[in-house]
């Protein structure tokens, strides 16, 4: 029904979208931070990326590096303000910062060119791969590319949580008031946590951009914070493969859905609905049930 390319296209958005969904994870579920603003640092290394490739910098690298560090800087302030509140008020304050990151993109037109956004973003390069004849703005090797990306993501968040610092990062998250009696502080320990996910965010941003083109304030609007927390949901907390099947699971759905199904939102929002309720852990929970 559709052409191969079109499927390499959507795998490609997928591990991009599991990118994302790992770093909310790692707010989320280890540090127990639900935050609704994360789209934030998804658009503004978009954002960044698009910017500097704009500019003729064309390095892979650096636009990632500009990315992640955008996402990180960006966090620092915000995660400051917010980690002062907790909870339902901490989730409002992290959704209004958001919210004011969307309309400066809308509104700073000189810079982000408002609603119409960044667009003919070239793709990057990377050194040793015009020897060997390929090209990123070839489907496969961006897939293989962000395939990379997404695996080395993995292993370093995995490294992260099993490291003492992860460990100090689920205590708090347990008992706070416990861990601060133990001279942890843990304000120190949730902010590090906010900023690795912001990176990790800008990161996702800048790959998006160079996938799709362009960098517009949709990518920083509330409803992709949203999207995010189903897929963390939906795959399964706490478990850093649990956000990367949840994307998939997502974006696949979402793609099925909006082809065939009129109201495919009120389908998906049933469905998620149904994992909150009857499979908490998500589909990891299901496999290892099983």
């Amino acid at each position: 029904m559709w052409a191969p390319r079109f499927w390499i296209y959507i795998a490609t958005q997928a591990l991009i979208f599991a990118i994302f969904a790992m770093s909310l994870d790692f707010l989320l579920g280890y540090a127990g931070l639900p935050s609704f603003g994360h789209a934030a640092f998804y658009g503004v290394g978009a954002y960044a990326c698009a910017l500097l490739a704009l500019r003729q910098v064309d390095g892979l690298i650096p636009l990632l590096v500009v990315g992640a560090a955008a996402g990180a800087l960006i966090a620092a302030p915000i995660g400051a303000l917010s980690l002062r509140t907790t909870g339902i008020y901490f989730l409002m304050l992290t959704l209004a910062f958001g919210q004011m990151l969307w309309g400066l993109a809308v509104n700073w037109t000189s810079l982000t060119r408002g609603t119409d956004g960044l667009i003919g973003i070239p793709r990057p390069t990377l050194a040793g791969l015009d020897a060997l004849n390929i090209s990123l703005y070839e489907r496969g090797p961006f897939f293989f590319l962000c395939l990379v990306v997404a695996i080395l993501t993995f292993l370093l968040l995995e490294m992260l949580v099993r490291s003492p610092f992860g460990k100090t990062l689920e205590g708090i998250r347990d008992n706070e008031r416990r861990m601060r009696a133990l001279g942890y502080p843990s304000f120190r320990y949730r902010l590090a946590a906010f900023v690795i996910a912001g990176s990790i965010a800008g990161i996702a941003g800048s790959l998006a951009a160079m996938s799709n083109g362009y960098a517009t304030p949709d990518l920083l609007y509330w409803t992709v914070s949203g999207l995010a927390l189903v897929a963390v949901v939906v795959g399964g907390a706490r478990s850093l493969i649990g956000p990367v099947l949840g994307a998939f699971a997502v974006l696949f759905g979402q793609l099925g859905l909006s082809t065939y199904v009129p109201r495919w939102e009120l389908i998906l929002g049933t469905l998620f609905i149904a994992f909150v309720l009857f499979v908490p852990r998500g589909l990891v929970g299901l496999v290892r049930r099983a």
